[in-house]
């Protein structure tokens, strides 16, 4: 029997953020593909769009007209998923049939006044007013006495559930703290309670002595695949220093995040040539009056493209019905993102 290999046979890897495992099958990736090819996302936008409801002075959904703004814009979300205003109310039958009211706030964050950039298309100086934006509204709702979790995310393209190719993202605040956030906080406790350390200060230490998964770093922040990633080509961005949320970052280090930021999703663009779909999110500290020690700062990014800009990895079946599943390593989506130029592919054109 041949040795193993974990560039080429199936294994499991573990995530300690989730104390969960998932199943890595490197042999898939060479078999041929008759599935859904995607429409890539090559469309060029005006500069301005007079049908956009989030463009400078249109009308948004319900009515209202959206200022002249120049840089970036904040307002509640039209069709929030969350109500500030919820009476309370609760069930719980032998303990088989639960449910909680839950409130909370949702707001729209438009990047940019410019219908026809997004993020690795925007200069650093305009990254870092969304990044200040974040810590604004961070700052505001996580101060709410009930709000006890700020979910800051942006999906963009089509393929991810956008509703609107505008540059743009959202912010959920809720009195509870959600799933997998609620998971990590359990996860990184425990893991300073044994060790005294964040358990992600230790994971990027080790990740730096070997630079295997990095992808792209600067004197504050460092981007990698993590080991246990589930998408093809997902990151983990981690600041050197450990702060708890980004209301801790200093003014310099919120310019390196705005700059990290932009070098990897032009890598991203990059990688298919195409405006490239992606969820993504902050994750930090519960808003609970606790000051979490052992939470250290990080930003998922979950982009679904998997072979080429048609091609997309699918979350369904066996990851669905048992746990979560990937066909190429870590290793080799990091080298992959790691060689790619920090030029954006249409600057070329």
């Amino acid at each position: 029997m041949a040795e193993f290999n974990f560039n080429d046979h199936p294994h499991r890897r573990f995530n300690p953020l989730l104390g969960e495992w998932m199943l890595v099958s490197p042999q898939r990736s060479k078999r041929p593909w008759q599935g859904q090819q995607e429409e890539p996302d090559r469309a060029e936008r005006p500069a301005y769009d007079p049908t956009c409801y989030l463009c400078p002075g249109n009308v948004r959904a319900n009515g209202e007209h959206n200022p002249q703004y120049t840089g970036t814009f904040v307002f509640d979300n039209d069709f929030a998923a969350l109500q500030a205003d919820v009476p309370a109310g609760d069930l719980n039958v032998e303990g088989l049939l639960q449910a909680k009211a839950e409130s909370g706030v949702g707001r729209v964050i438009c990047f940019s006044p410019r219908h026809d950039l997004t993020l690795p298309e925007m200069s650093v100086e305009a990254i870092r007013g969304v990044v200040d934006v974040w810590v604004e509204q961070f700052q505001e709702l996580g101060a709410q006495t009930d709000i006890n979790y700020v979910q800051i995310f942006e999906n963009k393209g089509f393929m991810m559930g956008c509703s609107n190719p505008h540059p743009h993202g959202q912010i959920w605040a809720q009195r509870h703290v959600p799933g997998d956030p609620a998971k990590e906080t359990v996860q990184q406790e425990a893991y300073y309670k044994e060790h005294g350390k964040t358990l992600l200060a230790d994971y990027l230490a080790l990740e730096l002595r070997t630079k295997e998964r990095v992808v792209v770093e600067n004197d504050h922040f460092v981007v990698l695949v993590p080991f246990w990633a589930a998408w093809p080509y997902e990151t983990l961005v981690l600041p050197r220093r450990v702060v708890q949320d980004i209301t801790q970052l200093s003014d310099e280090e919120r310019t390196a995040f705005a700059d990290i930021i932009r070098r990897l999703t032009i890598r991203y663009d990059n990688l298919f040539q195409t405006s490239f779909p992606y969820s993504a999110g902050l994750h930090q500290r519960p808003t609970d009056g606790q000051e979490h020690e052992s939470w250290h700062l990080h930003m998922h990014f979950y982009p679904p493209l998997l072979r080429s800009a048609t091609v997309r990895k699918f979350m369904v079946g066996y990851e669905l019905l048992a746990e979560a599943q990937r066909d190429i390593t870590a290793e080799y989506a990091a080298q992959r993102l790691r060689e790619l130029p920090e030029v954006h592919y249409k600057a070329n054109l």
